[in-house]
């Protein structure tokens, strides 16, 4: 292309296009990958040597791991239908801290927990709001794995349920003014952008509210869900 000419515009798409083109894209391959998967199993079955059997059983897992990420993939991308029940703010804090202690054993201890719930009640569906809060601590260990201590803190404020999960981050430039709504804006290896999209939309199918706002005068990331009580 000669610098005379005009360099067109790229296409504008969708995020609705795009969710069905990823969707799609991850079916396709996870059914080449089933079929690889039937091919191992037969090559397993024809091996002798010890050896040659490890390294099949190697191959079935990288195969496994790889359809696994495609699966969690798709999940990020579905649309949140809650069928939500009255559920009691402090025993869903609880749950969540239990949860949180089985997936990441070694990070949920930096966390600080501080809670201030009596017998209040949400109308939430559990396991997809637990999703989102999981998500949110995931993000936080992720990018942050040397960090002191992160602070998570469930309180009432003007008859709504509050989160915060508040992380120390000395170095921080990202806008906050569209937490939650740039899905695909920052990917790297293993992470696609999509885990705090998803948090989003789980929180609004709730009826609720999220956001992020960095505190400079105490270089503090502040993420702040917000869910009406029952009524």
């Amino acid at each position: 292309m000669s610098a005379e000419e005009p360099q067109s515009d790229p296409p504008s798409v969708s995020w609705p296009d795009i969710v069905k083109f990823i969707r799609q894209l991850g079916h396709d391959i996870r059914n080449n990958l089933n079929a690889v998967e039937l091919q191992s199993a037969y090559l397993a079955e024809l091996a002798e040597n010890p050896e040659l059997k490890g390294e099949v059983k190697r191959l079935r897992e990288m195969v496994s791991e790889i359809g696994t990420s495609l699966q969690k993939v798709s999940a990020t991308l579905g649309q949140s239908a809650p069928t939500p029940i009255p559920y009691v703010a402090a025993d869903f804090v609880e749950d969540l801290k239990q949860k949180l202690a089985k997936d990441f054993p070694n990070e949920s201890a930096k966390v600080n927990w501080e809670v201030k719930l009596r017998d209040e009640k949400l109308e939430i569906d559990p396991l997809i709001a637990q999703q989102a809060f999981l998500e949110l601590f995931a993000n936080a260990f992720h990018h942050e794995r040397n960090t002191p201590g992160i602070t998570a803190n469930a309180h009432l404020d003007k008859g709504d349920f509050v989160f915060e999960l508040r992380e120390p981050k000395a170095q921080f430039s990202l806008s906050t003014s569209d937490w939650g709504r740039e899905p695909l804006h920052h990917i790297s290896q293993g992470h696609y952008g999509l885990g705090l999209n998803r948090v989003r939309m789980i929180i609004e199918a709730h009826r609720g509210n999220f956001a992020a706002d960095y505190e400079r005068p105490t270089s503090t990331l502040v993420t702040r869900i917000t869910l009406p009580l029952s009524k």
